[in-house]
């Protein structure tokens, strides 16, 4: 029984299931080369060393109300994206953020809301997201003119939901980053 034992009970939400559940969801993301999930907490030693590095402050720190994930490196998507300046990798002192390549960075995966996106219902010819993707024509690609991902290409950076103009009635964008380890779970 370490210290940290004894602290989690005193963080607020830090009790029963609350502690266990991920901090990922639809546009929060681990930085570029993320272990999975199941681990990623247990493995980063908290340094803040990604944080530092970011030249786009795309990183931030998970505060005190993410139980056991408290204190660990997300990007925020909709927010500030991650640019894959691979920055963070290269300072990670744990693996944690594991190096790869950038073509090979698999964060999430953009999906898109054909209920809300603009060139789906026809209400605009909208290709924001296809133009600011850094592998358009190979993660997004235009099909009659409407974008379509290429879930084997798109790497989850959120360059294309940041860039969105359409905002959904649910506060989401009309296109989503769903982060690849709330999608994959890890198998032993």
């Amino acid at each position: 029984m370490g210290a940290g034992l004894v602290c989690l009970p005193l963080w607020p939400g830090a009790v029963g299931a609350k502690l266990l559940e991920s901090p990922l969801a639809t546009n929060r993301l681990r930085p570029p080369g993320g272990v999975p999930e199941e681990i990623f907490p247990a493995k980063c030693i908290r340094c803040g060393r990604c944080v530092e590095v970011c030249p786009y402050r795309s990183i931030v720190m998970l505060d005190i109300r993410a139980g056991i994930s408290a204190g660990t490196p997300l990007v925020e998507a909709e927010k500030i994206p991650c640019y894959l300046c691979m920055k963070c990798v290269d300072v990670c002192p744990t693996g944690s953020l594991r190096r790869i390549r950038q073509e090979d960075t698999r964060m999430g995966l953009a999906v898109i809301n054909r209920f809300h996106c603009a060139a789906w219902i026809g209400t605009t010819l909208c290709r924001t997201c296809y133009d600011k993707c850094p592998y358009s024509e190979k993660a997004i690609r235009l099909d009659q003119l409407r974008p379509v991902i290429d879930e084997t290409v798109c790497t989850g950076c959120g360059i294309c939901t940041h860039a969105c103009p359409v905002t959904a009635p649910d506060g989401g964008k009309a296109v989503n980053i769903e982060p690849i380890f709330a999608r994959n779970k890890v198998t032993t």
